[in-house]
């Protein structure tokens, strides 16, 4: 209790401080609803004066030697790893994740981390021939200055570190705004682990609050040049729509509605395990879950014979408990929505192969199948632990199915003939397809984001330089030019 207490503040400008709002966050356990700390919301001024401080540290920050802000990097991985079982403990209490599920967020972070100290002295510039005699043509790579981070609860820590940790490498400052269900996980410790590598204060500010209290100052404040959300279409509609209207750039991780593909040649197990740690990893809060699991015709008898039987099988309840797969959803406006959204689907006419019940935030897990073709269910992301299950009779009815949605964001296909895999997923539009294997993936040195509604812009890799620096031209005339007037 202690630890989310010492965690659970406002902290701007190096200062660990209370809001000064009016009314207060509470922080739950959303297993057994114990109440982890209270936090007093950010106000506007407190938005000003985290910004503020951003930009003032970040001009002596992007003048510093490279490799000193590597140097703060590679302290914060190391604080990281030694600290692995304090944050995967927090990842259970505040967000009901499971202990392997909370381990492979940790190493997910980890390995942000690592490529970050790389990304510190990777962005330079480039010398470019000229058109014209004499001129020298210089290209310099210069951090934007101050990135604004809005990020979700699934897995916050991991999220919100693919937006701080290379922001802060390539010279940038960071206002983070966690999720008010992760305000610990998603904001204080990632900002006490900074704090205790030797980041300068000013560099990283975290504020719990929300829009309720600040209306659009977040985004709409003068300071921030790129804000870089991770949340809801809905959301990131509102938010790019605002930050246009002040000319900034957005980075935007959206909601997913993803499909598991089985052609007649896959192997079938393999198949079965991948689309039940795809569906259900994380209580399927996950934007890159499989919503969706296509199978071919003529093996789908047997495939939803071994899959039910996986699904089942997993255990649901208290996330601490070594055996559970299944932990509580974040809160009991998800539940009740998840419940209702089953017996609405049943109402409709589809078929329920596992039908899990509802236990206070614990949802257990459901397989729908025969769902009309005009169901809703059957285009919107399902944020929780329920599977649908359609056949497709042909590669093209699957590709059809695929694409007929308006998220694009990730997917999967199994086959034996990878290549035959490759071309398929070619004809996904997404921004991210797998073959034999997960929908959900995340790799520190690949693009990470979505199509269509699914997002903008891209993280890890070379995308974060794109992302979090801006382009300068300089030329230089070593003679002397010939003027037409």
């Amino acid at each position: 209790m202690s630890f989310f207490h010492e965690l659970a503040h406002q902290y701007i400008d190096g200062e660990w401080r209370t809001g000064s709002g009016s009314w207060d966050i509470i922080d739950f356990n959303p297993y057994n609803g114990e109440k982890l700390a209270a936090v007093t919301v950010a106000t506007a001024l407190e938005v000003d004066q985290a910004y503020r401080a951003a930009e003032r540290a970040q001009r002596e920050w992007a003048a510093t030697n490279p490799y000193e802000r590597r140097a703060v990097l590679e302290r914060a991985l190391r604080i990281t790893g030694e600290r692995t079982e304090e944050i995967v403990e927090a990842v259970i209490d505040e967000l009901g994740g499971t202990r392997p599920r909370a381990e492979y967020e940790v190493r997910g972070a980890i390995e942000v981390l690592r490529e970050a100290v790389r990304q510190s002295l990777r962005p330079t510039g480039r010398l470019l021939p000229a058109v014209s005699d004499g001129r020298e043509n210089r290209l310099y790579r210069l951090p934007v200055g101050v990135i604004g981070v809005i990020s979700a609860f699934n897995f916050p820590f991991l999220v919100t570190m693919k937006s701080v940790a290379p922001a802060l490498a390539l010279g940038n400052a960071v206002v983070v705004k966690p999720h008010q269900s992760a305000p610990v996980v998603g904001g204080g410790l990632i900002a006490k682990i900074f704090e205790d590598a030797g980041l300068p204060a000013g560099l990283l500010n975290v504020l719990i609050t929300d829009s309720a209290e600040i209306g659009d100052t977040f985004i709409e404040h003068p300071v921030p040049k790129v804000i870089s959300f991770s949340g809801s279409d809905r959301v990131g509609r509102h938010i790019a729509a605002t930050a246009a209207g002040f000319f900034k750039r957005t980075i935007l991780e959206l909601s997913g509605n993803s499909a598991l593909v089985v052609l007649a040649d896959a192997d079938l197990d393999h198949a079965v395990r991948a689309a039940v740690f795809s569906r259900f990893l994380y209580q399927g809060q996950v934007s890159m879950a499989a919503n969706r699991i296509l199978v071919d015709r003529s093996v789908a008898a047997e495939f939803t014979e071994r899959f039910t039987a996986e699904v089942a099988a997993l255990k649901s309840g208290d996330p601490r408990d070594p055996e559970t797969r299944i932990g509580p959803v974040v809160n009991a406006f998800q539940a009740d929505a998840l419940t209702a959204l089953v017996d609405r689907a049943l109402a409709e006419g589809a078929t329920a192969l596992v039908r899990g019940r509802t236990r206070g935030n614990v949802v257990e897990p459901t397989v729908l199948t025969d769902l009309p073709e005009d169901s809703p269910l059957l285009t919107q992301e399902i944020l929780g632990p329920v599977a649908l299950l359609m056949t497709f009779d042909g590669e093209d009815d699957a590709v059809r199915m695929v694409n007929d949605s308006p998220y694009g964001l990730s997917g999967a296909v199994h086959t034996a003939d990878v290549e035959h895999g490759v071309r398929f997923a070619q004809r996904i539009v997404s921004g991210m397809f797998h073959v034999n294997d997960s929908t959900v993936q995340d790799d520190p040195l690949v693009a990470f984001g979505g199509e269509k509604t699914s997002g903008v812009g891209r993280l890890n890799g070379e995308a974060v330089v794109e992302a979090f620096t801006t382009q300068k031209w300089m030329s230089i005339q070593h003679g002397r030019s010939v003027f037409p007037f």
